[in-house]
């Protein structure tokens, strides 16, 4: 009888514990190597006193029974027993003279609230609309299910063919990014606002088509709880499979014999030997560091040459005596006058409101949030010296001087501040440049999102890269089935036929 193979994994994230679980379910022994005291990586929460902060899940793709991506989270036990918060819209984009864009889920209501808000621009509202209408029936997950390295000529032409019905909104719509199809409105308002109803203006309009789309699904959902516990459920079914999880073990190096992976060496100086090595780390870290910059390709070189665009923020969290439940739990203020908050100057300021998850604050107390996009240099500049504190401490008073104008006395209630920067993400989680994302999804990105980065390395044997930063535009279940396509890339290297398991199933 064959020996069992071992595969190590480095990162615990969720791509990390997702190539976990599926090595487990198909035969292999696996441990995990975690940086952190905790599993999950990006995907976290912190609890501060009373109040819980949530610094990952926005809207959870596969949250609905039956809906793309839905499976992958009962294979990995994450929705167990868990309720999911379904909202009836995205956002609300407000001008500073109370005109409001409401991102309906349903396309329908939103129809007809936008021909309210401009009826000469009713053509483009319908054609928008009825793009989402017809993606609803699109389903997000086709480019993860198989490794596309391994794809010829007949998987992408059953791809095309599967994506026939929605070439025409595409072509309309989907190649351009929010901001461009906000151009494209007469109404003053609307231009302004429809750059905002995804959350950034670069987004490709593909995405946010998918995403209005999900949620009109009932796919797009909130896991109640906060992110951290999410991550926690798949530990937990990572654990229950046989998995091993070593944490504060942070990788120094990734060990090649004869141009092969065949384990890790840990900073402490414990080596630990596997047939496979899969890295669901930062990239920088992993392609610079742990492999000291052998095996790159042109093309890696340049997506680590500051060229392509990163996510990089600062998040303010806030505990507040004051129930906020009577508003709505993401609103973007469009400012009538630009304001100079986190050393740049800012023309709208987006709000989250979580009292929608009654268990993050005490009852009557709300969770509040502001994200702000910055340049990563300057934080990194400072960090280590007493401008850092003092700058944080700023930019969380700039934050709570303009809540005042929209929440009038909200000041006097903060109970509890908290401000993670880049320099944050970095330290807890290693992610190069604090990016919360990876690779920024824009129209520059989206291609490499289709066609798929390279997951393995020319010239290097049984080794592979999952996660964020081989999946442009990250998010939670994208960065899961990247861990899955490298164990089933695995399993095909080793001529065995790739198994699942839901939870529960015998």
């Amino acid at each position: 009888m064959a020996a069992q193979k071992e595969i190590i994994i480095i990162g615990g994230g969720i791509a990390g514990l997702a190539a976990g679980c599926y090595a487990q379910m198909n035969g292999y022994r696996s441990q995990i190597f975690e940086l952190h005291t905790l599993p999950g990586g990006l995907c976290t929460a912190w609890e501060r006193k009373q109040y819980v902060f949530d610094g990952c899940i926005h809207y959870l793709f596969g949250s609905g029974p039956g809906q793309p991506f839905h499976r992958v989270w009962q294979e990995l036990g994450a929705l167990e027993g868990r309720r999911v918060i379904d909202h009836e819209e995205l956002l609300r984009v407000r001008a500073a003279d109370g005109r409001t864009l409401v991102a309906y889920a349903d396309p329908d209501r939103l129809e007809e609230h936008m021909q309210a808000l401009s009826p000469a621009d009713g053509r483009l509202i319908h054609a928008f609309t009825d793009a989402v209408r017809t993606f609803r029936k699109f389903d997000m997950s086709l480019l993860q299910q198989e490794p596309r390295e391994s794809w010829g000529p007949n998987e992408w032409r059953a791809l095309g063919m599967k994506m026939l019905p929605f070439v025409p909104p595409m072509l309309r719509f989907g190649m351009h990014s929010a901001e461009e199809f906000a151009a494209r409105f007469k109404d003053p308002f609307l231009r302004q606002a429809a750059a905002q109803m995804f959350s950034w203006p670069e987004i490709p309009m593909t995405a946010g088509l998918s995403l209005l789309a999900c949620m009109a699904n009932g796919n797009a959902g909130f896991p109640q709880g906060a992110s951290l516990d999410f991550a926690r459920a798949i530990e937990r079914r990572y654990l229950a499979l046989g998995g091993q999880i070593h944490y504060n073990a942070a990788v120094e190096k990734i060990l090649v014999e004869e141009d092969a992976a065949v384990g890790v060496r840990l900073y402490n100086d414990e080596e630990y030997r596997a047939d496979y090595v899969i890295s669901a780390a930062d990239g920088h870290n992993t392609l610079f560091e742990m492999l000291g910059g052998q095996y790159l390709t042109r093309q890696l070189k340049k997506f680590y040459d500051g060229s392509f665009p990163l996510h990089s923020q600062i998040q303010v969290s806030l505990g507040v005596n004051r129930d906020l439940s009577g508003e709505p739990h993401w609103a973007v203020h469009l400012l009538d006058q630009p304001v100079t908050i986190a050393a740049e100057e800012r023309s709208l300021l987006g709000i989250k409101n979580y009292c929608f998850d009654p268990s993050l604050a005490p009852e009557g107390k709300s969770v509040v949030v502001v994200m702000l996009r910055i340049h990563y240099g300057y934080w990194q500049r400072i960090y280590g010296h007493r401008l850092y504190d003092s700058e944080q401490d700023q930019v969380a008073d700039q934050v709570i001087e303009q809540l005042e104008r929209f929440y009038p006395g909200i000041g006097g209630q903060v109970e509890m501040v908290d401000v993670a920067t880049p320099l944050s993400y970095e330290r807890y989680t290693g992610n190069w440049q604090g990016s919360s994302c990876g690779w920024l999804l824009t129209k520059r990105t989206m291609p490499l999102m289709i066609l798929g980065m390279r997951k393995t390395l020319p010239g290097l044997k049984n080794f592979w890269m999952a996660g964020q930063w081989v999946e442009p535009g990250g998010s939670v279940p994208v960065v899961a089935m990247s861990g899955r396509l490298a164990v089933q890339s695995i399993c095909r290297q080793d001529g065995k036929a790739f198994q699942t398991q839901i939870v529960g199933e015998a």
